[in-house]
């Protein structure tokens, strides 16, 4: 039987696929898959970048390569040799930007060390919560989906940013024990289980994504 707290996050994910109008498939989350990135609003998002990379790859692979510098190469490496999710892609691509280092750096700092998931790789490379440099990261999330064409619900945080949108604030997951990570993980991301978080509407229905040239559902 599977582990209540993943049960509960892919109950959360599929909450949200169903708010958005996007069917979940059993291949979109990787069974066990768990970002622990300490913030449940960018753990959710990134199931969602899940689901929109598995099924408009291309899309998905521009906007990483146009707009978060990442070598086209190094893209398809992760997502077809190594079996990378696109979330993870996503979100090392994005620390990366923010860092002002190149996306390879953060794939090589996850190799290194990921007992603790995306939370503490982002930490160990300056990235703490609540800083500046972690709201550039959630905000980050905001036009990319714009250029997909793709709806997303802000959390308050980000309210300040974006005033007009409706948003959904998610509870933030407890930090996971390294000793929680899965045995014989063997460098992919996102594969220990830490709690995730549940969701709690404050805001109205979704807008339309404006201007966006990927695809708006997945």
């Amino acid at each position: 039987m599977p582990h209540p707290l993943k049960r509960k996050f892919f109950a959360l994910t599929a909450s949200l696929a169903a708010l958005l109008g996007t069917p979940l498939h059993a291949q979109d989350l990787p069974q066990g898959w768990q970002p622990r990135s300490g913030d449940g609003w960018v753990d959710v998002w990134l199931g969602d970048i899940n689901r929109y990379g598995a099924r408009y790859r291309e899309p998905f692979v521009d906007e990483m390569v146009r707009y978060y510098g990442a070598p086209r190469e190094l893209v398809g490496e992760l997502l077809d040799r190594r079996r990378w999710t696109p979330g993870d892609v996503y979100y090392a691509c994005a620390i990366a930007q923010v860092l002002g280092r190149p996306c390879r750096y953060v794939v090589d700092e996850w190799d290194r060390d990921h007992a603790e998931g995306w939370g503490a790789v982002a930490q160990r490379l300056g990235i703490k919560p609540g800083s500046g440099d972690f709201h550039k990261l959630k905000r980050g999330f905001v036009p990319t989906y714009d250029r997909w064409g793709r709806p997303i619900l802000i959390d308050s945080e980000l309210r300040r940013d974006y005033p007009n949108r409706p948003f959904r604030d998610v509870e933030t997951p407890a930090p996971a024990k390294a000793k929680d990570a899965k045995a014989g993980d063997k460098g992919k991301p996102g594969k220990a289980a830490g709690k995730a978080g549940s969701a709690k509407p404050q805001g109205g229905k979704h807008p339309s994504a404006q201007g966006g040239k990927g695809q708006g559902k997945g």
